[in-house]
């Protein structure tokens, strides 16, 4: 007697992609278009990170929403866009014009810009940039009247949708969400046009540096404490930090932050190794306030973009500390 033979059986699934495969290959093509975008233009790496923060700040009001908080998710990510765009045509030169900066003669006294007031009349700006300062100067006022108003704006969102909603939730709480989000998101993100340009106009090499600081504060810090781990760091929030890991990645990160005087000879070694600093303090202190986050709301990754790898909130955490201390020490001392 035969048994009969079921289609299951006698066609074997073909075994799908491997986790190891997807992480490799979402890794490497992210990896790609994020050095790429960069190193290509100022242009470039403006659109790439501001569609990330937008992405991120997303991910975070998503999150928000796993506690039946409700923020006005569609206004909060179009304000952020503007903020990010706001903050790279000041910093690029677009609100204020510098005939040193615009004919290429590049000193010491590029930095000082000249203000640019389109009501009250103004000194003569070439044709080539005066539409980039007309739009900058927009853009930038236009934000910022619209960040006095938000508060606003959501207030009048939610007297609109509470009453019509069958599910009781607070409104207040969702529109200091809605606004936690940019303070938490979105301006730190958009300091990293401040650090990206200089008097000389947009520098790849900045963002790199602050790219290998950040993924050597990481590994140091993995290989570390996979070895040598003993001391939990934090427990309650990410049971496996160690002290240990991160004295092995502050100290990878200070190997590299001395290796980038090859990257960026001008940059001053003292300069470099308070990065690294920063980085390695507030870097961890950064990945903890996102853990603390997703350990709270009860989600493992913030998001599903990159398979393998989590959210774009998952990738840059870190930078959500790192770049606001780094461009406060920008705005003081100098880079």
């Amino acid at each position: 007697m035969t048994t009969p033979t079921t289609p299951d059986s006698a066609a074997p699934q073909k075994p799908g992609m491997s986790n190891m495969w997807q992480r490799i290959i979402s890794g490497v093509l992210g990896a790609v278009l994020l050095l790429g975008s960069i190193w290509y233009s100022g242009w470039t790496f403006g659109l790439f990170f501001g569609l990330v923060q937008a992405r991120m700040l997303w991910e975070f009001y998503r999150m928000m929403k796993e506690l039946n908080y409700k923020p006005a998710a569609i206004i909060g990510i179009g304000v952020s866009l503007l903020i990010f765009a706001a903050v790279y045509c000041i910093v690029n030169g677009w609100f204020f014009y510098s005939p040193l900066v615009l004919n290429g003669s590049l000193n010491s006294a590029a930095s000082h810009y000249e203000f640019i007031s389109i009501v009250d009349g103004a000194p003569p700006v070439p044709a080539d940039a005066a539409w980039r300062v007309t739009i900058g100067h927009f853009l930038t006022v236009g934000t910022a009247a619209l960040l006095f108003l938000l508060p606003i704006i959501l207030i009048m969102r939610e007297m609109f949708w509470w009453p019509r909603e069958k599910q009781p939730f607070s409104p207040f709480p969702n529109v200091g969400v809605a606004l936690l989000g940019l303070f938490y998101v979105t301006l730190p993100m958009s300091g990293l046009n401040v650090l990206a340009f200089t008097a000389g106009g947009y520098d790849y090499r900045r963002i790199f540096g602050l790219l290998f600081l950040v993924w050597a504060a990481d590994t140091g810090a993995y290989i570390a404490g996979k070895n040598f781990g003993k001391h939990k760091l934090a427990p309650s929030i990410s049971p496996g930090k160690t002290w240990e890991g991160w004295v092995g990645g502050t100290l990878l990160t200070l190997g590299v932050g001395w290796a980038l005087g090859y990257l960026i000879p001008e940059m001053p070694l003292v300069t470099r190794l308070v990065a690294a600093l920063v980085v390695s303090v507030f870097g961890v202190l950064g990945d903890l306030a996102e853990s603390m986050l997703k350990r709270s709301v009860g989600v493992k990754d913030s998001g599903r973009i990159l398979p393998g790898h989590g959210g774009l909130l998952d990738r840059f955490d870190a930078f959500l500390f790192v770049v606001p201390v780094l461009v406060v020490l920008q705005l003081l001392f100098g880079a």
